[in-house]
């Protein structure tokens, strides 16, 4: 069972039930790197939830390393964290951390990344969904032709899930004959560099016959235009998601097709709730069980994205998540007018 929810209320009750307690309370968070420019923004809001509450905020940032976020949480345990957010490097790796916040009766939440471990709470929003969305809006605007593949980190279950949700939506055009598949890569660490890198080895064996890309997210969707542009090829259909600034500015320039915005204000929001409700004893209001595709049962929510296309780009103006002069900088779009 999947749950979408808006995060402005859907955990409201459980925070209320616990704010008298939440004083004494200590959340730590585990940062598997802090690269990407969304995750200042889930940070905020984590940290503006538990002021809310009364709780203590301690992090930890692993800088993209497996055995540091080991060490971290171990840390942050030894700092009296009474629950723990992991944002995991590397989800196969991070098994350990988990057993050893449940031999110390600690609650964990996997935070938009899946950790294979019924104890863990999973709060992310619904990233096959996102996949599909990416490919939508690709194939909307070029339903033929030579289609690159750009996935995610190989240690970020993730990449898979959104590579699923994008084959949902191209397969019957592969089926057809109308898309061929050309290149297709991981991302080591979501990385825009190694994206870029990929992307220009693929253009090279295919001559740059290339029409279209489904990159995974934001950072990689910037590897891959930075590659298009070298070769005069940028405004091709590329695809990514998180809303990130330059990415919509992208979106507003006419080089990147969508950025599917997963709003890490509602997402970090949710999960400072959520851990101060699970350190005080809570059930979680609104969430559901869900069941991976490895077959692990964890409680879990789902939070909803919305594609941000050129037609729409309005959507991240009226919510305060872009200023209109960084959104526009250099576009003609309507939206800027």
């Amino acid at each position: 069972m999947k749950l979408f929810a808006s995060a402005t209320a859907v955990i409201a009750g459980a925070i209320m039930s616990t704010a008298a307690w939440a004083d004494d309370l200590v959340i730590g968070v585990s940062w598997s790197n802090f690269q990407e420019e969304r995750w200042k923004t889930d940070e905020a809001a984590i940290k503006g939830a538990l002021d809310a509450a009364g709780a203590k905020y301690i992090s930890a940032d692993a800088q993209s390393s497996s055995a540091k976020q080991l060490s971290d949480i171990e840390s942050l345990i030894a700092q009296g964290a009474d629950a723990l957010i992991i944002l995991a490097q590397d989800a196969s790796s991070v098994g350990p951390a988990v057993q050893a916040a449940a031999d110390e009766e600690i609650p964990v939440i996997a935070y938009d990344r899946l950790i294979e471990d019924s104890r863990a709470f999973y709060l992310t929003f619904d990233n096959v969904e996102v996949g599909r969305m990416q490919a939508r809006a690709v194939l909307e605007a070029m339903p033929k032709g030579n289609y690159v593949m750009i996935k995610g980190s190989p240690t970020d279950p993730n990449a898979d899930f959104l590579r699923g949700g994008q084959q949902e939506i191209i397969q019957a055009a592969i089926d057809s004959g109308d898309i061929k598949i050309v290149g297709e890569a991981y991302t080591d660490g979501w990385v825009p560099a190694n994206a870029q890198r990929n992307m220009e080895q693929i253009l090279t064996a295919a001559d740059n016959k290339v029409d279209a890309v489904i990159a995974s997210n934001d950072g990689t969707a910037g590897g891959v235009v930075a590659a298009l542009t070298a070769q005069g090829m940028e405004g091709i259909p590329v695809s990514g998601q998180d809303g990130d600034h330059a990415a919509l500015n992208r979106v507003a320039m006419g080089t990147q097709t969508v950025s599917v915005w997963k709003d890490a204000r509602a997402l970090g929001n949710a999960a400072g709730e959520i851990a101060v409700a699970l350190a005080s004893g809570n059930a979680v209001d609104g969430s559901a069980e869900w069941t991976s595709p490895a077959g692990t049962t964890l409680n879990s929510m789902f939070l909803a994205p919305v594609p941000v296309t050129a037609d729409n780009l309005n959507t991240v103006l009226d919510a305060g998540w872009i200023e209109k002069d960084v959104l526009c900088a250099g576009s003609s779009n309507a939206a800027c007018n």
